[in-house]
């Protein structure tokens, strides 16, 4: 059977084909896994929130609009139920370690090393890696889920606004937050440059 494009995918799921519904998985679970990992920090949960996500749209998928594409109405079903379960497991939390805000209300680290220019091999090494999806695992929901969106998934800022249901400027906002965040954090391993095993005997 040639593939549907999302017009008729759509229809065809309202109208409960079940070819639709093995293409929109085919086509779309690898994206939702890889957004509910980012978020969620292990696989379990993960495949918890790709099940959520697929159910709740079957069940939902006569609600659909089409105001947006299939793949971004997804992504918000998908976040909100990541945001739910993450709320669930932690309380509130109000960081104690904000960037500072200068004069002309731009937001700044409070520590800042210029890692833009490191050499290749130091960005791509697994430690320096792992260091990365650790800091993203360490940024509140709210900040981690526009970062996960906008700048690894690589929605648009329209797109990523109304996969989380905010305001251009919200998602702008935090994702500056996010950014400088991470920026601070990774700030601090670079600058301490990565531990070097002892080869002494």
């Amino acid at each position: 059977m040639s593939r549907m494009d999302d017009g008729e995918l759509v229809a065809r799921l309202k109208a409960g084909d079940q070819a639709a519904y093995a293409q929109l998985v085919e086509e779309q679970a690898a994206r939702i896994y890889r957004l509910a990992l980012r978020m969620m920090g292990n696989e379990t949960d993960a495949e918890d929130v790709l099940q959520e996500t697929f159910l709740s749209a079957f069940r939902s998928i006569d609600s659909f609009e089409e105001r947006s594409s299939l793949s971004t109405w997804l992504y918000r079903i998908a976040t909100n139920a990541a945001l739910m379960r993450l709320r669930r497991k932690e309380p509130e939390q109000v960081s104690v370690d904000e960037p500072l805000e200068r004069d002309d209300g731009d937001l700044l680290p409070r520590q800042f090393f210029d890692f833009c220019c490191l050499p290749e091999d130091d960005l791509l090494r697994d430690e320096a890696r792992a260091e990365m999806l650790r800091a993203i695992d360490g940024l509140p929901a709210t900040l981690r889920s526009v970062f996960v969106l906008r700048d690894i998934e690589g929605l648009s800022t329209e797109e990523t606004a109304n996969a989380l249901d905010l305001s251009i400027s919200a998602v702008k906002s935090r994702l500056m937050r996010a950014r400088l965040k991470l920026r601070e954090r990774l700030s601090t391993y670079f600058s301490q440059g990565p531990v070097l095993p002892d080869t002494r005997q």
